[in-house]
């Protein structure tokens, strides 16, 4: 199987916050259908998106921790390239710059851990299952997407917020197919079951049995830790497989989310708390990060937090 290496002395591996939530509402930048992908196409944008993940590595540097440096492409697939108004060969441009940037940075911070994630977004919205495709048909779509980052030399792909276990599927017979590894992220509504309704507990078990277990580990995102199942917190087999988490600063629902018109940051030193908690009882927990209305200081405070 191909593994992530989280090696060292590094006990965690931070992500950066919330991206689309920091240069929406801190930012005053303007991201059509939340796609961070498109800074990539102006040399302001990316000295935008530099400027961001520098950040994020200094702050790894300065706590002493490992670093998750992800490209800025959940946006980045056909379907929603469309949408923005670009063609396959922008499309292309894009993804490959994003990674270029990533290693540029890592290359700058070499006394740091750090990780460069090809990340992969949901065919459709993220908060929603809406049409749902077969893992043959999910396969094929982000296969393309999958093998660019594998050629650029990423270290793992990720798929954040997935709503349902065959897209899931697709992915990581995809990323097995190109040869990379391959972290998954689940989002959950506030009662603790994915999107389309499964636990999960099924969903991880699902992707596992149709895969041979090639998922290097799993991750939840994009919902408060008091919207994740108290089975995670159980200690059985399945719950070691699910090794990160990044959680959104508000504890509203993704359909208040969705129609809200002002940031709900929450409480970033309760959030931290809570990040605690939940590695005491699962240390095997390591990559930590933020989602929606999560920035560095939501970071700092998780990091922290744990540390304790």
């Amino acid at each position: 199987m191909t593994t992530i290496e989280l090696t060292g002395e590094r006990d965690i591996y931070l992500t950066d916050g919330g991206l689309e939530t920091v240069l929406v509402f801190q930012e005053d930048i303007d991201l059509p259908h939340f796609a961070a992908c498109e800074l990539y196409r102006s040399a302001d944008g990316t000295d935008t998106l530099e400027r961001y993940y520098r950040r994020h590595a200094g702050l790894a540097r300065e706590l002493g921790t490992g670093l998750v440096l992800d490209t800025a492409t959940w946006r980045a697939n056909p379907d929603w390239a469309e949408r923005l108004g670009y063609d396959a060969a922008e499309l292309e441009r894009v993804n490959r710059a994003a990674v270029a940037l990533a290693r540029r940075i890592r290359d700058d911070f070499l006394d740091v851990p750090v990780l460069v994630d090809g990340m992969v977004g949901p065919r459709g919205d993220g908060y929603i299952a809406g049409d749902q495709q077969t893992a043959e048909e999910a396969e094929r779509y982000h296969g393309t997407q999958i093998r660019l980052f594998a050629e650029e030399g990423v270290d793992f792909v990720s798929a954040l917020t997935l709503s349902y276990p065959e897209e899931a599927i697709g992915i990581a017979l995809a990323a097995r197919d190109a040869a990379v590894p391959v972290v998954l992220s689940f989002t959950v509504e506030t009662d603790g079951r994915l999107p389309n309704g499964s636990s999960l507990r099924e969903a991880i078990e699902t992707v596992d049995r149709a895969t041979d277990s090639y998922p290097s580990f799993y991750m939840v995102n994009c919902a408060h830790p008091t919207h994740l199942p108290e089975e995670l917190l159980s200690g059985e087999t399945w719950t070691r497989r699910v090794g990160g988490l990044r959680s959104n600063a508000s504890r509203m629902s993704h359909a208040e989310l969705d129609a809200a018109e002002e940031l709900d940051a929450g409480d970033p030193v309760d959030l931290g708390a809570r990040y605690a908690t939940l590695r005491k009882r699962m240390p095997w927990l390591r990559v930590l990060g933020g989602c929606c209305g999560t920035d560095i200081g939501h970071v700092r405070e998780i990091a922290v937090a744990t540390a304790r």
